[in-house]
């Protein structure tokens, strides 16, 4: 069941529920929305947008979790639509008639297996950016398969080998001019820790690094399994060290992308070592050249072409938004 509760003219919270809401759980839920009135209708009319209902977001899980701490524990989703908004990102969002009681049943079936005929002319149509060697690699898996791969398994080869991952043009050789370097830029810079490794703990072995850090005072229990006394404990602290690009999934989707390199930044110093937290975290955007102005020369000379997925100013503020939205959370 879908219920609808009206927060403004153009704000309204959709509300799925596997059993009826009673009065109580209808005024806690008035309250939990900021004093939204609820809608007796089973349906809105006009158009709304809102989330994709094949994909639940973590604003919902995040709210579904509130609603069972305070008693109501029937509700499964709930999201925000918004009427009358002026754009929307289809990757995420979508635009719904008069949604009611089907706004979140998902019709979708799955699609046939696609197996791939030609790896070269895929890698070429959907833009894989695999190399020749890789290529040459996946046919001969193939072969040895004694089948054609499936475009699912070609993709996530892709994905788990790309530059994001595996850093191959970073670790790759490095020729200028036709003459090969000594060093990639990766080892490059592996330099400045073996010249410099005096208060380095470990680095590059793991997805974080650790340098010396000073004495410090504790103010924790001694047994972590049973309840125990608090006291002052002295020890000796290490610094985790550790930087996240998210260039490509900030680009294409900038909320999420931001949010789960802020996510894999904590997650990398928390397993880095025992007993370890994240204290603060940074976070840097750099884009193109904006052009939502004319009084800018420098941007005069720039090729005027439509942005490919997102534009500057939208990366900044969703990807602003996604970072310090997964971090604060944390």
């Amino acid at each position: 069941m879908i219920s609808f509760f009206k927060k403004s003219s153009n704000h309204f919270f959709a509300v799925e529920h596997s059993k009826k809401l009673n009065k109580d759980y209808i005024k806690i839920l008035n309250w939990l929305f900021g004093d939204a009135s609820y809608l007796k209708d089973s349906s809105l009319k006009g158009h709304y947008f809102g989330p994709v209902k094949e994909m639940t977001t973590p604003w919902s899980t995040n709210a579904v979790e509130i609603t069972k701490n305070v008693g109501i524990d029937c509700i499964e989703r709930i999201e925000i639509l918004e009427k009358n908004k002026k754009s929307f990102d289809p990757m995420i969002e979508s635009k719904y008639l008069d949604p009611g009681q089907e706004i979140f049943k998902v019709t979708n079936t799955a699609e046939k297996v696609l197996f791939v005929d030609n790896l070269d002319d895929y890698n070429k149509d959907e833009g894989l950016a695999l190399s020749d060697d890789e290529i040459d690699y996946l046919n001969q898996v193939s072969r040895r398969l004694n089948r054609k791969l499936t475009d699912s398994e070609v993709f996530g080869f892709s994905q788990v080998n790309s530059e994001h991952c595996r850093h191959k043009i970073f670790n790759g050789e490095f020729i200028l001019d036709g003459e090969k370097k000594d060093y990639s830029l990766f080892q490059m810079i592996k330099k400045t820790s073996e010249k410099n490794s005096s208060n380095i703990i470990s680095a590059y072995k793991d997805n974080v690094a650790f340098i010396t850090g000073p004495h410090i005072e504790l103010f924790t229990t001694d047994k972590k399994d049973i309840p125990d006394f608090y006291k002052l404990r002295k020890i000796k602290s290490s610094i985790s060290l550790k930087a996240e690009t998210h260039n490509f999934p900030t680009t294409v989707e900038p909320f999420s992308g931001a949010a789960t390199g802020s996510g894999g930044e904590i997650r990398d110093r928390m397993a880095g070592g025992q007993a370890s937290f994240p204290l603060a975290g940074s976070a840097v955007y750099m884009t193109s050249y904006p052009r939502t102005t004319k009084s800018k020369k420098w941007e005069e000379n720039q090729i005027k072409k439509d942005w490919l997925y997102q534009n500057p100013k939208d990366i900044l503020i969703k990807a602003s938004n996604g970072a310090s939205d997964y971090g604060n959370k944390f």
